[in-house]
């Protein structure tokens, strides 16, 4: 079970394709990022932008999309998406596709074995003053 930054921490060591990473919501709220400053959010809101873009490609109806490369020729841009989660990551250019792509599942399921923190709420009472 790990924290977004250890999940992204130990997804760039042991990746060497992988550049910069950033997980983040399906709203595009950035939980972790390598990336300083605003450039965390604008790989998500890009990331984002490319999986809105794809399922509207796909169709009513159609599969969700889970994950995406984008190739330009100074490199590529991977996006994988588990449930609520998201993890975009850049590479160089020809990375090995399919090692990206599992490199960056591996990292959004460490950071999914997280439980989610929950609220404690206080005891409901009735009139005696004791918890139901």
């Amino acid at each position: 079970m790990a924290t977004a930054e250890q999940a992204l921490a130990e997804l760039t060591e042991l990746s060497t394709q992988v550049h910069a990473a950033t997980i983040f919501d399906q709203d595009g709220k950035v939980a972790a990022s390598t990336l300083v400053g605003g450039r965390g959010d604008w790989l998500a809101a890009s990331a984002k932008a490319l999986l809105d873009a794809a399922e509207t490609v796909r169709g009513e109806g159609e599969t969700a999309v889970v994950q995406l490369e984008a190739a330009m020729p100074e490199g590529s841009v991977f996006v994988v998406r588990e449930g609520v989660r998201v993890v975009a990551a850049v590479t160089d250019r020809e990375p090995t596709a399919g090692l990206v792509f599992y490199d960056l599942k591996r990292c959004l399921q460490s950071v999914s074995a997280e439980k989610p923190k929950r609220k404690r709420t206080a005891a409901k009472t009735g009139t005696s003053g004791r918890p139901r």
